[in-house]
């Protein structure tokens, strides 16, 4: 090496080191705001973004970003390495309301690097609601072209939806029933369903039914989507009252709501018509309202692989599911960060194992002591160097409450009607002061056993349990009425 090539090297080398010549802007080091000391990991919680306004689907791209929808229409691309968040399309005919507005998102990489971002989200015109799937193409920092693939009815909840693109450029879409009962088992709805579309719009040749995209059917409201191993798919559904569910799935496979909720355990369940409905793998109940789901099976946190990731809105946490070699049974579940984060949404992971999730507590139905002042949050799990901030440790699934009516009450009515029965303004009716707790019993009663609207049957109760609850809510919150005996519950429920 001469004297000049020297001299010339040493001159890049300390442009580089002083940070003057880059082509990349440098990483940043995110705050760890706590630690999860698990099995043979220590795990840091690392704030990546804040002050974003319910996020819904956060996914990973091929442009190596994690791509973000947000429910008012927003969709912007995160840099991992150093948090700069780019708005890339504000959707301009979403329909925001409750749950409806802009939902799940996935892209595709195509063979002559051309990346598309698939996108769904309601839309109302006059008093028709429905519910769009839309092809964006990636044109340097924005989404233009805007190419509608399906559209199929809507409604101001029950809309599902992830989107998930398999590796063979298929997509697959899950549904909600649209809050009416009858679609789910309707094959010529595509409400309640999985479906199975071409990148362009049309069916593929090999669906189970013909000229259809339906995939699979039987489904109430999805809320998460991932593909596993050797082409195994998983859904994670709410249930009503009880069973929420996880579905290993399977071509034209039918899931049995709103026949069968859970596993098929009652008499009215195992009637021989529902015979060939496929029960899940994995429920709960009470319900933890699951949400955004992915297949972990990465070396960067070795004892979670092979491991479905679940996150949840009503309980708040992340849950590790861990599958048997088959893929097909869920052998254990750890709970992590139950109630410190609030609701979590969605969840993504990057190609190095690294875990990403975005919490929703600027929604319409947020948990006691949220929003916090920087919600909504994107968080990364990552091993960590050492402990910082709250230390949390996994625990195992069951939290057990009193029996008694507070108990019950906290296990199945609040994340509704709210810890001190407020309610949600529009939603679901302060149970304060109202006329139908403190006045009718009986028409209170027949509600609970029969339910209506968005309030679902609670008959599965013990008559014992319903006296308790709704004796509680009868005298809780300076509600002064008198309680309501077992008796007068059975009484009414063999009338009915």
């Amino acid at each position: 090496m001469n004297k000049n090539s020297f001299g010339l090297n040493l001159f890049f080398i300390l442009l580089i080191c002083s940070g003057l010549y880059s082509c990349k802007e440098d990483s940043v080091a995110f705050p760890q705001i706590a630690t999860i000391q698990s099995d043979s990991s220590l795990l840091g919680v690392y704030e990546v973004a804040i002050n974003r306004k319910v996020p819904w689907e956060i996914c990973w791209g091929p442009d190596g970003k994690i791509w973000m929808t947000e429910q008012e229409g927003g969709v912007s691309r995160l840099d991992p390495s150093t948090g700069k968040i780019q708005s890339v399309l504000k959707v301009p005919d979403v329909w925001f309301k409750r749950t409806a507005g802009l939902l799940g998102m996935d892209l595709f990489k195509e063979s002559d690097g051309t990346i598309y971002a698939f996108l769904n989200y309601t839309h109302q015109k006059d008093t028709i609601v429905t519910s769009k799937l839309v092809r964006y193409r990636l044109e340097r920092d924005s989404l233009v072209e805007p190419f509608l693939v399906l559209q199929i009815p809507g409604n101001h909840s029950h809309n599902g939806s992830r989107l998930k693109v398999s590796e063979d450029g298929i997509i697959y879409w899950a549904t909600g029933d649209a809050h009416r009962y009858g679609n789910a088992q309707d094959s010529t709805s595509l409400n309640g369903k999985i479906l199975r579309i071409n990148r362009e719009g049309s069916i593929p040749d090999d669906n189970p039914i013909a000229g259809s995209p339906v995939w699979a059917w039987g489904f109430r409201n999805m809320q998460g989507l991932t593909e596993g191993a050797s082409g195994k798919w998983y859904a994670s559904e709410h249930g009503e009252a009880t069973d929420d569910e996880i579905n290993l799935l399977q071509p034209l496979g039918n899931y049995g709501w709103p026949e069968i909720e859970g596993y098929t355990d009652s008499a009215k369940e195992m009637d021989p018509a529902f015979a060939n409905r496929i029960s899940p793998i994995k429920t709960w109940t009470p319900t933890i309202a699951p949400a955004g789901l992915v297949w972990y099976n990465k070396d960067r946190i070795p004892e979670w692989k092979n491991s479905l990731l679940l996150v949840s809105l009503k309980a708040q946490s992340l849950r590790v599911l861990k599958l048997d070699k088959s893929g097909e049974k869920i052998t254990d579940e750890i709970v992590l960060l139950e109630g410190v984060y609030g609701r979590i949404r969605s969840i993504t992971v990057s190609p190095e194992g690294d875990i990403f999730m975005a919490t929703s507590n600027r929604d319409w139905n947020p948990g006691p002591g949220f929003p916090k002042a920087t919600d909504d949050r994107v968080l990364k799990i990552s091993p960590a160097k050492e402990s910082k901030g709250e230390i949390l440790k996994p625990g195992k699934a069951g939290l057990v409450h009193s029996k008694d009516g507070a108990g019950i009450y906290n296990q199945y009515c609040a994340s509704c009607h709210k810890p001190n029965g407020s309610g949600v303004t529009g939603s679901f009716p302060s149970l304060v002061q109202n006329e139908l707790v403190l006045n009718n019993s009986d028409s209170l009663v027949k509600l609970v056993l029969q339910g209506k609207n968005q309030m679902p049957s609670f008959s599965f109760m013990k008559d014992e349990e319903l006296a308790m609850v709704l004796s509680y809510i009868r005298t809780a919150w300076s509600n002064e009425a008198g309680v309501i005996t077992p008796a007068a519950i059975q009484k009414k429920r063999t009338n009915n």
